[in-house]
């Protein structure tokens, strides 16, 4: 008796650990906290439903899988609110490339593989970044193959990413301080202050994966956390490629605009 009156607590134990669903979030379900909060389901882990797309993507086992070439895949039964917070996990092959959109023009939340890309080289176009804006302040992606939970929280004209459970960038456009940041993507093509975008994942040519996607309108009275965080420094190097990549952006627009004033 006194053998199984202590070996009882142990088995309990193993059995519970050994239920997913109470250890994390099952994926494509929402939790009870979510619920609560007004949380909605994209994505149900079942089929596409609701989204648009070039029949490049499929669902595999519970999870949105990029196959071929053939455009983004666009949520297309509303635009993202004004004021929202995104949740979503996404996981990258080597050297992959791709990203979330959520706002009109290139106003992005880099999906890579930080190790392989090229683009991982520089903070501003590193994974969870506001890509050619704003650097996150460290690198918090997990290896290529494994899933990371990424996280969009926007409310006025304050812009917060987040990666694997930690705050990475948070501003506010209207800050004289990010005048640059902010010129950079207008350059780039973005306009901070857009809004009613339909929420795009990006096809990059790439192997890419995302699943768990769910939002929510944020109310009135939520309060960000808006704890300090800065952007990564970058080395002189880096911004001397990062410039000499932007003046090749603004050359082939102004040839474009060109060659369609021509025709």
């Amino acid at each position: 008796m006194t053998v199984l009156r202590h070996a009882l607590p142990l088995l309990v134990l193993s059995f519970v650990l050994s239920l997913p669903s109470l250890q994390a979030g099952e994926p494509n379900r929402l939790s009870a906290e979510e619920k609560q909060q007004g949380f909605t389901l994209l994505f149900d882990g079942t089929n596409l439903d609701g989204w648009k797309q070039s029949s490049n993507w499929s669902v595999e086992d519970g999870v949105i899988t990029r196959r071929d070439r053939g455009g983004s895949l666009v949520f297309t039964e509303a635009k993202v609110p004004d004021d929202f917070e995104l949740r979503f996990e996404w996981k990258v092959g080597e050297g992959s490339n791709s990203g979330v959109y959520y706002r009109p023009g290139q106003y992005e939340y880099q999906i890579l593989d930080n190790k392989r890309h090229a683009d991982g080289k520089n903070p501003r176009t590193s994974a969870a970044s506001l890509y050619f804006c704003m650097a996150p302040s460290h690198d918090a992606t997990r290896p290529a193959g494994e899933w990371n939970t990424g996280r969009i929280v926007c409310k006025g004209t304050v812009i917060q990413h987040w990666l694997n459970g930690e705050k990475v960038i948070d501003f506010d456009y209207t800050d004289p301080k990010w005048e640059f940041n902010v010129d950079l993507l207008n350059k780039r093509g973005a306009d901070l202050t857009a809004r009613g975008a339909n929420l795009s994942l990006q096809d990059h040519g790439d192997p890419v994966w995302y699943r768990s996607i769910r939002w929510r309108e944020l109310p009135d009275d939520f309060e960000l956390d808006r704890s300090p965080v800065g952007p990564a420094k970058i080395p002189a190097d880096v911004l001397e490629a990062e410039r000499q990549k932007l003046e090749r952006i603004l050359e082939n627009r102004r040839r474009a605009a060109q060659r369609r004033q021509a025709n």
